[in-house]
């Protein structure tokens, strides 16, 4: 089996793609960032069987000397290590900039001298802005909004530029709204979920009317999956999303639905974005990763959907996982 660089593996996503990957065969390297704690993040949690047959390697993807070390010997890199909150990147900026577009510019250019047979570098729908049509496809115009989605924006077209002008096999992944458990609480559905299992029946939440295509983190793990192991995705953008719209207001009543109560919604003035930074309307076409690498959502539609935020709910619901959220303070 190919060697496999996971970037970000300490994340919500990267967690579940590196513990999936093992789980296949694949030899993974896991690249977490380097702290005094030796916190591997998410992965301290994964089984004991998966922590066995994973090689840790500690660094920072803003250092191109590390990112090239940890990149050697590697047939794959999947490239999810991201700065990804936008509250933050309204006062922090130039963060994102290091982060995730000097850092993506670190992984193609070591791809680049490697001789690295695959990079599969993640973008975001945000970098879509509130959409111009629907569904999204990925012939829309890009737009930042945030500082964070021009960050992401920078980050693509780096990648995407080494494979015009070197040819370095990249593909580009855009999931849509990934959810599932593990998930920070700077985003919505962990925040409602939290403040529900604590005890909570008054939900603080930002603007309700914007439209989401939210994807179950399964789900989103198989695009990587599908994508890297594809060579028809080499120089594509792909969107990874469940083809299914929905409110934030109504995926609220869903959650309340699965968790089985009845909450009332109470507007805080501090989660709501700038208008003009709000993306009011996302909502994915992926008839282009069905037709060239065969995927397509297990947990797509409306009932795709209330499974994913069930098993979503169960997981937070968890004492023990529960304990490490922080429910009644909002989270950037």
């Amino acid at each position: 089996m190919k060697k496999i660089l996971v970037t970000g593996a300490d994340g919500f996503i990267g967690s579940h793609l590196t513990e999936k990957l093992v789980s296949q065969g694949y030899s993974v390297k896991a690249f977490v960032l380097y702290n005094s704690f030796n916190s591997w993040g998410w992965l301290d949690h994964s089984p004991k069987e998966i922590l066995e047959s994973l090689e840790v390697f500690s660094g920072d993807i803003r250092d191109p000397y590390g990112v090239k070390e940890a990149m050697k010997g590697c047939d794959i890199v999947l490239h999810l290590a991201a700065l990804i909150a936008i509250p933050y990147s309204y006062h922090s900026p130039a963060t994102y900039v290091d982060t995730n577009i000097t850092g993506t510019l670190n992984v193609v250019q070591a791809a680049r001298e490697l001789d690295t047979e695959r990079v599969v570098h993640t973008s975001t729908s945000e970098v879509y802005g509130t959409a111009k049509f629907v569904p999204i496809t990925e012939e829309h115009p890009l737009q930042g909004q945030s500082p964070y989605s021009a960050s992401k924006i920078g980050a693509d077209q780096i990648a995407m530029s080494f494979y015009q002008s070197f040819n370095t096999p990249v593909s580009i992944i855009r999931p849509f709204n990934t959810y599932g458990p593990r998930q920070s609480a700077r985003a919505v559905i962990p925040t409602v979920i939290t403040q529900i299992a604590n005890g909570t029946r008054k939900i603080k939440l930002g603007a309700l009317h914007p439209t989401r295509d939210f994807n179950y983190v399964k789900d989103t793990v198989r695009g990587f999956i599908a994508i890297a192991e594809s060579t028809k995705s080499i120089g594509e953008v792909i969107n990874i999303g469940s083809n299914f719209e929905i409110s934030i207001g109504d995926t609220v009543q869903l959650i309340a639905e699965a968790m089985g109560v009845e909450v009332e919604i109470e507007t805080d003035e501090v989660r709501l974005r700038p208008e003009k930074s709000e993306v009011n309307r996302l909502w994915a076409d992926n008839s282009k990763a069905k037709e060239l690498v065969g995927w397509e959502p297990l947990y797509g539609g409306r009932a795709g959907f209330k499974q994913g935020l069930a098993e979503t709910a169960e997981w937070f619901s968890n004492p023990a996982n529960l304990a490490g959220y922080k429910s009644d303070r909002y989270n950037i």
